[in-house]
């Protein structure tokens, strides 16, 4: 299970170097695509393939399908982990993800997430006000 956030810096050639205990988790292949609220979603080949199976079980004549299986796919990149634990990211996904120097990788069970650090500080502090959306997803899980 992926867990933790950890700040790293982009190196000039757009290079970012994963956390040991996520590059140990993640292999030295890796997929990342557009994630939600201009995040990157970064899986592990196995995650990729289980989820590229559920996309592939989505009715085509369905617009919607079509609409999410052209931007996830789209967008990803197949991506190799170097001898440092460094992967590449590219431009296309960094100007998606509005990503400068600094980036986190927050750990969410079975993939990373890759945030801007201003746009996850943003993020963090809106979920950290509205206290109601975690005890209300708690609650619906049963642990309060």
């Amino acid at each position: 299970m992926l867990l933790g956030e950890f700040t790293h810096t982009l190196d000039n050639k757009n290079r970012l170097t994963l956390p040991k205990k996520f590059k140990n988790a993640l292999g030295k292949k890796v997929f990342l695509t557009r994630g939600l609220d201009r995040s990157l979603f970064l899986y592990s080949q196995n995650e990729w393939r289980r989820i590229t199976e559920k996309i592939s079980a989505l009715s085509m004549t369905d617009e919607n399908s079509r609409g999410f299986s052209r931007f996830f796919f789209a967008g990803a990149s197949e991506i190799d982990v170097d001898k440092s634990g460094r992967i590449l990211i590219p431009e296309h996904l960094k100007k998606f993800a509005y990503m400068n120097k600094e980036v986190v990788l927050t750990g969410v069970q079975s993939r990373v997430e890759l945030w801007d650090k201003n746009m996850w500080i943003k993020y963090s502090k809106k979920m950290e006000e509205n206290g109601d959306i975690m005890a209300n997803k708690l609650g619906e899980i049963g642990v309060l």
